[in-house]
């Protein structure tokens, strides 16, 4: 059984994170955080993490360059992201997050019940995903070895009926002489004698 995937939240903020995981607590979920970009980074590739909490705007790493060197690398391309601002509507920032793949753009301060409907959703359709992966993986391989298994008993069989063969046929050959001579013992013998007949003599009945 897999470990559970952990929430990672992700703000430069000490007081946003603590917000942040006293909403989440009510949902039982693993929760862990970091406080700038590099450090999450790190993080996500340490795995596993089913949900990332992010907060945009960071000293050094931004949210958006977390977002783009995740899409980039096979292991964290398909975690869902939070991405969370404290600036208001922004359309170039909604534009390119959605264009990153983000799941949804969050304005501080949070709702901390919206927050946890939206968690919740995005936390367990990513979990059943992952699921149904290792679901598929685990019957690929199994039906990879039955395959292979079938292979080589048909390899073995065809093997065996090659070396059996030549075994075979001597047998045949074998039984065919046998029959043969048997055969030729059990006719009687007929001397040619015993086809002729008598040669009357001449005269025989004229004297008579």
């Amino acid at each position: 059984m897999p470990p559970q995937a952990k929430i990672l939240i992700v703000d430069d903020h000490e007081d946003t994170v603590y917000a942040l995981e006293s909403a989440l607590a009510p949902l039982g979920y693993r929760l862990t955080h970091a406080t700038n970009g590099d450090a999450a980074l790190k993080e996500v590739l340490r795995g596993p993490v089913g949900l990332l909490l992010l907060d945009v705007r960071m000293p050094g790493v931004s949210g958006l360059d977390v977002v783009r060197y995740m899409r980039g690398v096979e292991q964290t391309q398909h975690i869902p992201v939070i991405l969370l601002t404290g600036f208001g509507p922004d359309a170039e920032l909604t534009s390119t997050a959605f264009r990153l793949g983000v799941a949804d753009l969050v304005m501080k301060p949070i709702d901390p019940l919206a927050l946890r409907i939206k968690v919740r959703y995005l936390y367990d359709a990513h979990e059943r995903a992952h699921a149904l992966e290792r679901e598929i993986h685990t019957l690929r391989a199994r039906l990879k070895n039955h395959e292979e298994h079938n292979e080589t008993d048909a390899a073995t069989a065809s093997e065996a009926h090659e070396d059996h063969a030549p075994h075979q046929q001597q047998h045949h050959a074998h039984h065919q002489q046998q029959h043969h001579a048997d055969h030729q013992q059990q006719e009687p013998i007929t001397h040619p004698e015993e086809h002729c007949v008598p040669a009357q003599r001449d005269g025989v009945n004229d004297r008579a």
